[in-house]
């Protein structure tokens, strides 16, 4: 099971840290991901970490603003959005369970629930 948090609503140029807390068997050998999906749009890649080793892979859209991170420990991956613009806003989803490499939809068998993240310009 994988558990969206850290939505809302921010003005342009702020930021917001999501988390993604996974639970009921681990993914350590696997790749995380988060993608997200605006209103009337399809769900797009936005970036991706293999949870060994840490490698990580973006969105041009989103690179040098987002960081996705893991806390093994704690199961749990983030998404750092920072410098947020308001073509931003959308539903965030984590996903899991890829082999690195492959970041389509189709490759992430496991999906969270979203998480509305909304931009005001």
């Amino acid at each position: 099971q994988l558990q969206a948090s850290g939505g809302g609503l921010v003005q342009a140029g702020g930021s917001l840290r999501l988390s993604c807390a996974a639970s009921g068997r681990t993914f350590s050998s696997s790749t995380m991901g988060w993608f997200r999906q605006a209103p009337g749009k399809e769900r797009e890649f936005v970036a991706a970490i293999k949870w060994s080793g840490g490698m990580t892979h973006y969105a041009d859209s989103v690179k040098g603003r987002f960081t996705i991170s893991r806390d093994n420990a704690k199961n749990t991956v983030f998404l750092q959005m920072n410098s947020l613009k308001p073509e931003d806003s959308a539903v965030y989803f984590c996903a899991a369970d890829a082999v690195w490499g492959d970041f389509s939809l189709t490759a992430f068998p496991y999906w969270g629930q979203g998480t509305q993240v909304t931009v005001s310009s």
